[in-house]
């Protein structure tokens, strides 16, 4: 028997032989289709060089590219399992000519492939080509096509069109006859629906280019672009007329009824068919990027997988079952498509949190099927409101309703499951336009309504093509723009500002019009990319090529990665009781807030910079999963402050602690949940340098640091710095600060002579110094001075009173353009009299208020001192009244 790998591997060496390219296949997510929800068909990577967009160094090359049709206008997730031809996961193998060969060699290749390598007989086979084809039905007949099995059609079918406008051009097929024992007619004919005559290759004439006055002219380049279906050639050179009696695929089936312990075929058939089939539509998903989640391509992903998991439910399977099968896959599968075996640990893991988390909502879910079902009549359909509640408040698909409706020949109201979902956004709606938000925000409610929320693409790529679908000025929307614009696209790999993280800069590109994006954000799960047109005009509609600042997203993802290691750096240096209090993570540097009570000391401070550099040299891989919150928590992660969390969150780890079991997530030493970019390894991030702690707030510090070039720039100036200093200081670098040590303590000690030649100089007076004079019976002192400062008046002060013995003392000291008051008085007048009393006499005088001490010691402050002579007779008044 030739395997589906010997029949792959026939297709490609053929055409290698005849001069093609072997192009691998393409990732299923496309970055070059932003209409595509995933590659559905073999031309999709070449679509630029068939529309002369780009060039490559062939112009002819062969491929067998991997598909999935699950989502969008291509889906065939409801018919797998119950058909013999629908999959979720198909490859498609094919050769193309971006104008080299045309018709006559196409057919021929295609003709010697099938009937000499493959051996298919030629009776047995039938084409069919555009009615008006004139040339392609000439060929069939020379290479020996009977006319009477060259089949002319006049519709669709045969005649292929990549758009409304562009190219475009008919089609030939190819049909196999599998006998008359099944029912079913040749194309065109009345019974052309049934499984007798079967469609094995398609081959596309890209000759002409459609034009919106639906006028059509002869391409410059014309092109070949052909498809046929691995699985469905594979059974037919089998001898099978089921994809599922393929070897690939019943080995897979095998690998599910061995691991459910039920039989293989009979009644559990559908549910292995289903089963194998789903297992690679979503193995080959998450290998190419795809997580799941709740929209866009992690959404199918995640219906594809639950799906498979209701199966397998209905085999009776207790534990979850479809990660087992992982190696089965790669056996069969990972020689031709190596990233299976790379992702193999990811797939597995993801396929079993993913059923694991979804076996409670199954079994609840069931259950509560049943009980709405018991309540219908025999045979009636169930309420749309059952079907949406079901949805709603118990997380069960209505995909998954209608699969298991289907088995007991019900149906779901879908008119009355729209109706309850839309009064429930009409609610949501009216609740968010309610929560405090600008009122001209709604807009992006309606965008979000009417083209569903953006996709993200920026884990895994800066570079992605998206559609125009809104453009917004001055609070409105408008078909075509100019000028200041926010541009809404239904995928992005702009990163929009959230969890500290700041948004992503960058540059999109029509055909007509460039926007020089300056800011992203996002509102209602809608990504806002606020710019300037810089070059022509934007319009809705078009096809965007979206491209972000990569120099500015690298060292924002390396100051964010650094913020997670310096997180538990903290957290391990100063206790447990540190918790994220805000961040910012932009790209000149990062902010991290925390709760603690004090300062850092240096030692500290030193200690948290050199284990988050020890972990940046360990370059150990950042890794990303998707779990529940509370499956998050219980590994330990934490949760960033002020974030809000759904159903599913991101748990990034990073650091190895080699078994030690210190760090959270046992040997894990950072483990956070966090929806931002990030390295792809700890020495990504370079070098981490801390700039200081201060306060940010009661009882929170703040952490400002510098990552990468930003630091090695910091640390370069600041060595030259050093330089200079020990330069100026005339000492090495490593004795400057003994040197400045040395010269502080010289500096205290003349500071020190000074005050004292101060006080001396004070207490001489010179010829003019004032005598003690008595007032009231007090022997009173009283002095203007130059030359000292307030701090030296405390020292004169004593001295006065020791030197009097009993007394007060008052002195004004002209400060260089304002004055000091200082008072004194001695221990046995502090009844009579109080210094403070005096200094506040003294202290209007000198254009001050205030003042305050002891009884026996007081100071205060003017705006000068010329009144000084004022400010002794008032304070002299005072004593004068003394008791």
């Amino acid at each position: 028997m030739t395997s589906l790998n010997d029949i792959r591997s026939t297709f490609l060496d053929y055409f290698g032989r005849q001069g093609h390219e072997i192009v691998p296949s393409s990732p299923l997510v496309p970055r070059n289709d932003p209409t595509l929800m995933f590659v559905n068909s073999g031309m999709v990577q070449f679509k630029n060089l068939f529309t002369g967009v780009e060039t490559r160094d062939y112009v002819r090359a062969t491929s067998a590219q991997k598909c999935v049709r699950a989502g969008g206008k291509h889906n065939d997730l409801d018919n797998v399992g119950y058909t013999a031809r629908h999959h979720t996961f198909f490859e498609m193998l094919g050769n193309f000519s971006f104008g080299d060969y045309f018709k006559e060699d196409a057919i021929r290749y295609a003709w010697e492939l099938i009937t000499k390598d493959f051996g298919l007989a030629k009776d047995r086979l039938y084409v069919t080509v555009y009615h008006t084809d004139d040339e392609a039905f000439e060929i069939w007949k020379k290479v020996g096509v009977p006319e009477d099995r060259i089949i002319r059609i006049a519709t669709s079918d045969n005649f292929w069109q990549m758009g409304p406008t562009g190219p475009c051009g008919p089609c030939t097929e190819i049909f196999y006859d599998h006998g008359e024992h099944i029912w079913g007619g040749p194309p065109g004919s009345p019974e052309e629906d049934g499984d007798r005559f079967i469609e094995i290759w398609n081959i596309v004439f890209m000759q002409n280019e459609q034009f919106a006055d639906g006028s059509m002219v002869p391409l410059d380049m014309q092109s070949i672009d052909t498809g046929m279906g691995l699985e469905r050639i594979g059974a037919l050179l089998q001898g099978s007329h089921d994809n599922y009696d393929t070897d690939t695929m019943r080995a897979l089936m095998e690998a599910s009824a061995h691991a459910s312990s039920t039989d293989l075929d009979g009644d559990q058939n559908v549910h292995h068919r289903v089963i194998a089939d789903h297992l690679r539509s979503t193995s080959f998903l998450i290998a190419d990027g795809v997580m799941p989640s709740n929209d866009g391509r992690g959404y199918v992903l995640r219906r594809i997988m639950r799906r498979a998991m209701r199966h397998a439910h209905l085999l009776g399977a207790k534990d979850p079952l479809m990660y087992r099968l992982v190696p089965a896959l790669v056996s069969q599968m990972g020689q031709a498509y190596a990233e299976l075996g790379q992702a193999q640990s990811l797939i597995t893991e993801t396929l079993k949190l993913e059923e694991e988390r979804f076996r409670q909502t199954l079994d609840r879910g069931l259950k509560l099927l049943d009980d709405e079902v018991a309540k219908l009549p025999e045979g009636g359909n169930l309420p749309g409101e059952a079907a949406f509640k079901l949805y709603d408040t118990y997380g069960f698909p209505l995909d998954l309703t209608q699969d298991a409706l289907r088995e007991q020949g019900r149906a779901v109201d879908t008119e009355g499951f729209d109706s309850a979902m839309a009064e429930q956004k009409a609610k949501a709606r009216a609740a968010w336009s309610g929560s405090g938000d600008a009122a001209d925000a709604t807009i992006w409610f309606d965008i979000a309504e009417k083209h569903g929320v953006t996709e993200f693409l920026g884990y895994d790529t800066e570079v992605a093509e998206g559609q125009v679908l809104a453009l917004v000025q001055d609070g409105a929307t408008v078909d075509a723009a100019t000028g200041s614009v926010t541009v809404v696209v239904n995928q992005t790999p702009f990163y929009a500002e959230a969890g500290g993280q700041v948004g992503d800069t960058g540059v999109i590109r029509t055909e007509s019009g460039v926007v020089t994006v300056t800011d992203t954000r996002k509102v209602a799960d809608v990504f806002l990319h606020i710019g300037e047109v810089s070059e022509g005009e934007i319009k809705v509609g078009q096809g965007a090529e979206l491209t972000v600042d990569h120099e500015r997203r690298t060292t924002i993802r390396a100051n964010h990665s650094a913020t997670h290691l310096l997180h538990e750096a903290l957290r391990r240096a100063l206790g447990d009781h540190v918790a994220q209090r805000g961040s910012l993570n932009a790209p000149d540097r990062l902010r991290f807030d925390f709760s603690h009570g004090k300062a850092l000391s240096l030692e500290e401070l030193a200690q948290v910079e050199a284990e988050v550099n020890e972990y940046i040299r360990q370059n150990g891989a950042v890794e990303t999963r998707v779990m529940t919150p509370d499956d998050a928590r219980g590994l330990g992660a934490q949760a960033l402050f002020g974030e809000k969390y759904g159903d599913e969150v991101r748990v990034v780890s990073m650091g190895a602690l080699a078994g030690s079991g210190k760090g959270t997530g046992g040997d894990t030493y950072s483990l956070e949940l966090c929806g931002g970019t990030h390295v792809a390894r700890t020495g990504d991030i370079g070098v981490f340098v801390t700039l200081g702690d201060s306060a940010s707030s009661a009882g929170v510090r703040r952490i400002e640091a510098l990552t990468g070039p930003a630091a090695f720039e910091y640390l370069s100036e600041q060595d030259h710095r050093m330089a200079a200093l020990a330069q100026e200081l005339n000492a090495q670098p490593g004795d400057v600060i003994d040197r400045v040590k040395a010269l502080k303590d010289d500096r205290k000690k003349l500071e020190n002579e000074v005050a004292q030649l101060r006080r001396e100089l004070a207490m001489a007076g010179g010829a003019s110094a004032p005598e003690a004079t008595e007032v009231n019976g007090i022997a009173f002192h009283g002095q203007a001075l130059s030359g000292v400062t307030g701090k030296d008046l405390a020292g004169i002060v004593d001295e006065h009173k020791a030197r009097l013995g009993s007394g007060a003392v008052v002195l004004v000291a002209d400060t260089g353009g304002k004055a000091a008051v200082a008072a004194g008085v001695t221990d046995d007048l502090k009844d009579r009299i109080s210094a403070v009393d005096l200094v506040r006499a003294a202290v209007v005088e000198l254009g001050g208020k205030g003042g305050g001490g002891r009884p026996d010691f007081a100071q205060g402050g003017g705006a000068s001192a010329e009144n000084a002579e004022a400010a002794l007779a008032a304070a002299k008044a005072v004593l004068a009244q003394a008791g």
